[in-house]
C-alpha cells in the first residue's frame, strides 16, 4: 500500500490561514483608526490617547496648538493626547505682543 490515502470529504481541503509574519507590510491605520503605537498609523499620523483607547491622529503642523510637558511621563495623564509637532518644528510658547507669560499657549514653530 505505501502512501496513505487522504480522506474524501466531498469538499476541497482549504489551506489553513496563519497570521502574516510581522515583516510583511500591512495596511496602516488612517485618521480615527484604533492603534497601539505610532508605527500602526499611516504617514503623517501618530497613535495618541483618545478617552481610554488610542487612535491615529494627525501630526501637528506649523501654527497648531501643541502640548509642552514640563515633567517626563506627564503625557500619559492626558485623556486627549495630541501628536508631536512635525519634523522641523518645535513646541514653543506662542509669540504674542504684551506682557511675558500672558499666554501659556504653545504652538508648533520652526526651529
Amino acid at each position: 500500500h505505501g502512501a496513505a490515502e487522504p480522506e474524501e470529504t466531498g469538499t476541497e481541503a482549504l489551506p489553513r490561514r496563519t497570521p502574516a509574519p510581522a515583516w510583511l507590510p500591512t495596511a496602516k491605520g488612517e485618521e480615527g483608526d484604533f492603534c497601539l503605537r505610532s508605527s500602526d498609523c499611516a504617514a503623517g499620523l501618530c497613535c495618541a490617547r483618545h478617552f481610554w483607547s488610542k487612535i491615529c491622529k494627525p501630526v501637528l503642523r506649523e501654527g497648531q496648538v501643541c502640548t509642552r510637558h514640563r515633567r517626563k511621563g506627564a503625557h500619559g495623564l492626558e485623556i486627549f493626547q495630541r501628536c508631536q509637532c512635525a519634523e522641523g518644528l518645535a513646541c514653543r510658547p506662542q509669540r504674542e505682543p504684551g506682557p511675558a507669560d500672558a499666554s501659556r499657549l504653545h504652538t508648533c514653530q520652526r526651529h
